[in-house]
């Protein structure tokens, strides 16, 4: 007789880029959530003495008379489950580090060996002999 306990789930649809080819990405996520509402006037018991429950405690959901915010839990639940860093594919190839093409449409890209600028000058010699 605490309070109230909300345990459900939420679809939610995710829409952002691959962090490896920034392609777009859609998704769908089901996100379980379960909370603990107390009552307002809920008092705590501490080393025996009843006194009311502070109400600056931001580690406590609270009800609001016969209402409850859902929209901190569902943000807190929904912004855990989301990933770190998405991707559109497990083995997604990214970009280019030259072009900056997309490997995963072109896999057979490549590019001339890079010359040492250093060497240059010789690889225009080596070209006028031609």
């Amino acid at each position: 007789m605490e309070g109230v306990l909300v345990t459900g789930s939420a679809l939610v649809g995710l829409d952002g880029e691959c962090v490896r080819c920034l392609e777009r990405i859609s998704d769908e996520v089901e996100v379980p959530f379960q909370e603990l509402f107390v009552y307002h006037d809920q008092v705590s018991h501490r080393g025996g003495d009843a006194t009311p429950a502070d109400p600056e405690d931001d580690e406590t959901s609270r009800l609001e008379g016969d209402l409850l915010d859902l929209e901190p839990l569902l943000r807190d639940a929904v912004v855990l489950a989301l990933p770190f860093q998405p991707l559109c594919e497990d083995d997604c190839p990214g970009l280019c580090t030259e072009c900056g093409a997309r490997l995963a449409d072109d896999p057979g890209h490549a590019h001339e060996a890079a010359i040492d600028p250093r060497w240059g000058r010789l690889q225009e010699l080596q070209q006028g002999d031609d």
